[in-house]
């Protein structure tokens, strides 16, 4: 970990208090009509770190939470979080990193450089997909593209305002909730949605 990571973490909790008090970054959006996808998101593609290719039909049956991160942010200590969420919800919930460098230039140049530090500062051991493009753009990632297009999802048009933002899918392919980044891996309204 580098010095400015070390700092980064050390001064973590007062990120998120900063965020809940002025409002930023911590709000939670819901599907509250349950409105189904125009376009079904098990078939779009996406490239895991370490090259082969997945659709999200392989995790059919399970909730999925799809977060864009990035290794020198004011909230890459989620990822701790992350990893015990998947190590307790193992079996109904599978998480996916994104790793994007479209805040602040926060990602390392290279997937193999990420999945070390992932490994080795936080025992990440959910799927992290390759470097990708998450805000609106050309180049933004196809599954981004569905979660924040409300003519594909059905009903949010948010892409991430900044790293670790969560798109929490359900059994059925339908997103439910869109949490901003100061939303916390262990916040109520996160666990409730898993649990649900």
């Amino acid at each position: 970990m580098t010095l400015r990571q070390r700092i980064l973490k050390a001064i973590y909790p007062l990120i998120i208090l900063a965020s809940k008090f002025n409002g930023r970054h911590n709000h939670i959006y819901n599907n509250k009509d349950n409105t189904r996808p125009h376009t079904p998101v098990y078939t779009i593609p996406f490239e895991l770190n370490e090259g082969s290719i997945k659709n999200l039909s392989v995790y059919k049956g399970r909730k999925i939470l799809i977060v864009n991160t990035a290794s020198d942010c004011g909230y890459t200590n989620q990822y701790e979080g992350l990893q015990i969420l998947h190590n307790q919800y193992s079996g109904k919930l599978v998480i996916i990193g994104f790793p994007s460098n479209d805040f602040k230039e926060q990602e390392k140049d290279d997937d193999a450089t990420i999945a070390t530090f992932c490994k080795t500062n936080y025992g990440i051991s959910f799927p992290l997909v390759k470097k990708s493009v998450v805000i609106k753009s050309p180049a933004q990632h196809k599954l981004f593209e569905w979660l924040s297009n409300k003519n594909e999802n059905g009903w949010l048009d948010k892409a991430p305002s900044w790293n670790f933002c969560k798109y929490l899918i359900n059994e059925d392919g339908i997103l439910t909730h869109f949490f901003e980044p100061a939303v916390e891996p262990f916040d109520a309204g996160l666990i409730t949605a898993i649990q649900s």
